[in-house]
C-alpha cells in the first residue's frame, strides 16, 4: 500500500513538474517587471577616475514577439566624485531598450538576451562651478534570466553606455566622457 502511494505521488509530481516546464516559455504578450541592484563603473576618456556607485534599478517591459521585448527602465541617482578632486555630481539614467531573446518561445529555464537602445541621463547636484548638460546616448546590454517558477526568475546583466556629456567649469567648456559599465542582478517577474 505504501509503495503504491509513493509511486502515485512520484508520478503526479513528475507530471506537474513536466507541465510547469512547458509553461516557462517567454511568449508574445508577457509582461516583464525587473528589480535589482546595480554597480556603475564610469571612467572618462582622459584617464580621470570617477567613483563607483551602487543603486537600485528597475524596468517594465512587454514581449512584443516570442523573441523580442521592449522595456523602459531607470534607477535611483548615482553619486559620483572625480577621484583626487573636489568635483562631484549625481547621475540618474533612464533607458528605452529593445531586447532579443534567442530562447524566447522555447521551454527553457535559461533565457539569455541582448539589448540595444537609448539612454537619457539627467545630471544634478554638480559641484560649485560645474554644469553638466542632460544628454541622450546609445546603450547596449547582455543579460540572462534563470527561470525559477512560471512567474519568477533570477536576473543578471552587464551594460555599457557611450555617454558624452557637455560641461562648463568656470571659463572652460568641453565634452566629458562618463561611459559607465554597469553590472547588476535581481529578480524578474513574468505575467
Amino acid at each position: 500500500m505504501f509503495k503504491t502511494k509513493l509511486l502515485s505521488s512520484a508520478i503526479i509530481a513528475a507530471a506537474l513538474f513536466g507541465a510547469s516546464q512547458a509553461a516557462m516559455a517567454y511568449e508574445a504578450g508577457d509582461i516583464l517587471v525587473r528589480a535589482g541592484v546595480v554597480k556603475a563603473d564610469p571612467e572618462g576618456d582622459d584617464g580621470d577616475d570617477i567613483s563607483n556607485e551602487r543603486a537600485f534599478t528597475g524596468n517594465v517591459g512587454v514581449m512584443v514577439h516570442d523573441k523580442l521585448a521592449v522595456t523602459l527602465g531607470g534607477s535611483e541617482e548615482f553619486e559620483h566624485d572625480i577621484v583626487g578632486s573636489d568635483i562631484g555630481f549625481e547621475r540618474q539614467p533612464f533607458d528605452l531598450m529593445a531586447q532579443f531573446y534567442p530562447m524566447g518561445g522555447l521551454d527553457s529555464r535559461v533565457q539569455p538576451y541582448v539589448g540595444v537602445g537609448a539612454n537619457y541621463t539627467r545630471f544634478s547636484n554638480e559641484s560649485a562651478g560645474l554644469s553638466l548638460d542632460n544628454t541622450w546616448a546609445p546603450k547596449g546590454e547582455l543579460g540572462v534570466d534563470l527561470v525559477i517558477t512560471d512567474y519568477l526568475s533570477l536576473n543578471g546583466f552587464a551594460s555599457y553606455t557611450d555617454l558624452d556629456v557637455d560641461y562648463d567649469l568656470g571659463n572652460t567648456s568641453g565634452e566629458f566622457d562618463v561611459d559607465p559599465v554597469t553590472i547588476g542582478g535581481g529578480v524578474t517577474f513574468n505575467f
